[in-house]
């Protein structure tokens, strides 16, 4: 909680361990988040084995689930497994207040679905697909994704519910009226399910006394902050304040030195471009992440895995075509197979993106570096149908490999160009937080080629707050059906 953050931060380090004490005598600090966790995972992963079961019986007679065969038996612990792995590292278990359902569901089932997938992907590699019945994998996965659907569906219904009707409620003290302090006000008050409820709002602004807020008035008499907390028997006390607000933090934060209410900072830094931000600590010094790459620690694993595993099996499945593709190339025009351009990547790291040669050799020593167009004439006659169909980019599998790029993630451009746009398009630079990818989310919504480069942008950025392993496997399914072909692929 950020209380144990801004304490320390506001109160210094006897101030903040005696609060602590105060708390932990009360018994506020037992782990029941952590409890809560450890069950919903345990729940999650016996849905998904009790749903394989039922898939063997569904396939096979339900007389047979008695006699499993030890195989099928095998390949249900891995997939119990991949999903306890996945889930968590695909943020499932975190915090369901104030998140709507559909999120909560979509969640859950992307990241069995990615499960679900490695599992395949295991399956395929260990050259044992033929050995399970495809309907019961298909059962299986449906029934799973059912199972943890309805499930989050069922626990939401009744915490709402019970929310709705004053159970569960988490009483809140806003201070700070300003601009934020209604968003956020506004917010809680339209959604009522989240379990929040503000009582009482508070401001140091005088002229803002008895003003009415959300069907609340503004009260001014900061000073007795403790007394409005005991008044109202809150449990929380939300600070919407300018960043600048340290010395009065210090002050309101001291006045709750005897309390015992979670105390949350929402600092007014929203005016600012936000990208996962989120709360660390750092040598025990609080910090608030303004702009962070999501690919930190097991999500970086994770990636790391899903790309090579797959540009591995990928490239096994396409060779015949790349030999094919390279042939026609050397036979249409002298030079070498495969073109290297020179690209902007992770961290703003320079690389070299390999592509089959589309153009002769030296188009580009008259024209320089341009962006390719409809009326382009450089191309040669084979370059231009593997430019209309993308085929031109298969060997970037070989730069996944290698490392330099990811299957999905926001394309790479190249430095001049780079040079150009970091100025004129908004967070520009923010899409090289994660790797350059062979797809991404704005390529598969047509924001690619000669498009409108701030639109790209935004769309580059949403992956990136938004990424998760299933969010990837998503892109690369309308890759797959969509993303080959498309009016501005030339």
């Amino acid at each position: 909680m950020l209380v144990h953050a801004q304490c320390r931060k506001f109160l210094g380090r006897n101030a903040y361990g005696a609060l602590d004490r105060v708390r932990r005598k009360r018994g506020l600090l037992k782990p029941h988040g952590q409890l809560i966790s450890f069950v919903a995972r345990a729940l999650d992963v016996t849905l998904i084995a009790v749903a394989g079961v039922l898939a063997y019986g569904a396939r096979f007679g339900f007389e047979a689930i008695g006699s499993m065969r030890s195989d099928y038996v095998s390949c249900l612990l891995a997939g119990v497994l991949l999903a306890g792995i996945v889930l968590p590292a695909c943020r499932v278990y975190r915090s369901w207040r104030g998140v709507s359902v559909a999120t909560t569901i979509a969640r859950a089932v992307l990241a069995w679905s990615a499960a679900f997938v490695a599992l395949l992907l295991l399956l395929f590699a260990g050259h044992w697909t033929e050995d399970y019945s495809r309907l019961w994998l298909g059962y299986w996965a449906v029934l799973s994704a059912v199972a943890v659907g309805l499930v989050r569906l069922g626990v939401y219904g009744t915490l709402s519910w019970a929310r709705r009707r004053g159970f569960n409620v988490r009483r809140v003290v806003l201070f700070g009226a300003g601009e934020l302090g209604r968003n956020v006000l506004d917010a809680v008050s339209e959604g009522d399910w989240t379990g929040f409820r503000v009582v009482a709002v508070l401001d140091d602004d005088a002229d803002k006394q008895g003003v009415s807020c959300a069907s609340l008035t503004v009260r001014t008499d900061t000073d007795s902050l403790a007394e409005v907390v005991r008044e109202t028997s809150a449990d929380e006390v939300w600070f919407t304040l300018p960043l600048r607000a340290e010395e009065r933090m210090h002050e309101l934060l001291h006045q709750l030195r005897h309390s015992v209410v979670n105390i949350r900072l929402m600092p007014d830094v929203f005016g600012l471009r936000l990208l996962n931000h989120s709360i660390t600590d750092l040598a025990g010094i609080p910090a608030i992440n303004l702009t962070e790459t999501p690919l930190t620690g097991v999500n970086q694993l994770l990636k790391v895995i899903e790309d090579r595993v797959l540009a591995s099996i990928i490239l096994f499945l396409i060779s015949p075509l790349m030999l094919v593709i390279a042939l026609g190339v050397k036979i249409s025009s002298p030079g070498p197979v495969l073109f290297r351009q020179e690209r902007v990547g992770w961290n703003g790291k320079v690389f070299q993106m390999l592509k089959f040669r589309s153009m002769p050799v030296g188009a580009e020593s008259d024209s320089g570096a341009r962006w390719a167009s409809a009326d382009d004439r450089r191309a040669t006659r084979l370059g231009a149908f593997l430019r209309r169909t993308s085929l031109d980019e298969l060997p970037q599998f070989l730069n996944v490999l290698l490392g330099d790029m990811s299957i999905v993630g926001p394309r790479p451009e190249r430095p001049v160009f780079v040079e150009r746009f970091k100025d004129d398009i908004p967070d520009y630079m923010q899409k090289h937080l994660v790797k350059a990818g062979i797809t991404g989310w704005a390529q598969v919504n047509g924001w690619r080629g000669n498009t409108d480069l701030t639109k790209r942008i935004e769309y580059d950025l949403y992956y990136i707050e938004n990424w998760s392993i299933g969010f990837d496997f998503v892109i690369m399914l309308r890759t797959i059906f969509s993303g080959f072909v498309h009016p501005n692929a030339y």
